[in-house]
């Protein structure tokens, strides 16, 4: 196939993340990480949210989509391309990531792979939840652990969104859920959460955001959340659990951990 002599570079790996205009450097970092951990592997980002990438702009740093960055890597020539879906959940935003991959397959010669989200595999999701429900556990503190959600009730998804909170309400008793725009938003069931959180004796409330970065809707929704709280009990925000001034997930260990598996796991498919 002529058009193949064209593709002489081995491979690359495309982050593929949503992007936040305030918490961006937090994306490059992980770029960096995984540069280092695979040396000699050519890195690219993506950003998914056109918002995000106009207010970058305006800011004088340009991103691109991860269809513009598939079309500048296939236009490089790269025979293997692993894209890494940085998603907490398996929901719209992987979703997208998964369709643009399978468009770029229908007419490229190079071999592409996409890692699943985050929490997409039970025994890790298990473990990472465990460990970060330990870590910030109070004895005399109720955790509320606040997803963002899905606005979709049909997608495949929903279930690792459901199974984190399960998992999580039944791990301890004061342990409570809720979402921000997704499936039981806060603003629809906080009455709700309020009196069981009374009928069970609770006095303070930890607030714990599931959210990889801390950007706008930890600066607005969490604060609005807190101040919501703060009128029936003692509240807080979660502490930082790394060297970062405000608590996010993208910055753990275990995050990065299943990060890098998810990428080593797809490098294992193509031959590397």
């Amino acid at each position: 196939m002529k058009r193949y002599r064209h593709y002489k570079k081995d491979k690359a790996i495309v982050l593929s993340v949503f992007g936040s205009v305030i918490e961006q450097d937090k994306y490059e970092k992980l770029k960096a990480h995984i540069a280092s951990v695979f040396e000699g592997v050519d890195l690219f980002l993506a950003i998914g949210s056109r918002m995000v990438l106009k207010a970058l702009l305006k800011e004088g740093i340009t991103c691109k989509t991860l269809a513009q960055t598939l079309a500048d890597v296939d236009m490089l020539g790269y025979k293997n391309v692993i894209v890494a879906s940085i998603n907490l959940f398996p929901t719209c935003e992987h979703e997208l990531v998964h369709k643009t991959v399978e468009g770029f397959k229908k007419f490229s010669p190079a071999q592409f792979r996409t890692t699943p989200a985050i929490f997409s595999k039970a025994k890790e999701t298990t473990l990472f939840l465990k460990s970060l429900d330990e870590a910030l556990y109070k004895e005399d503190t109720a955790n509320l652990y606040i997803i963002h959600g899905s606005p979709k009730l049909e997608l495949g998804g929903l279930e690792s969104i459901s199974y984190s909170a399960k998992f999580l309400e039944q791990k301890r008793p004061n342990n409570y859920t809720c979402s921000l725009e997704g499936m039981f938003p806060f603003a629809a069931i906080h009455e709700e959460l309020i009196a069981k959180m009374k009928q069970n004796g609770v006095l303070k409330v930890q607030i714990i955001p599931l959210l990889l970065v801390s950007g706008n809707h930890y600066i607005n929704d969490m604060a609005e959340i807190q101040e919501h709280l703060s009128e029936h009990f003692e509240t807080s925000l979660a502490p930082s659990l790394n060297h970062d001034e405000k608590f996010n997930l993208l910055g753990l260990s275990q995050t990065l951990d299943i990060i890098e598996n998810h990428i080593k796991e797809e490098m294992i498919k193509i031959g590397h």
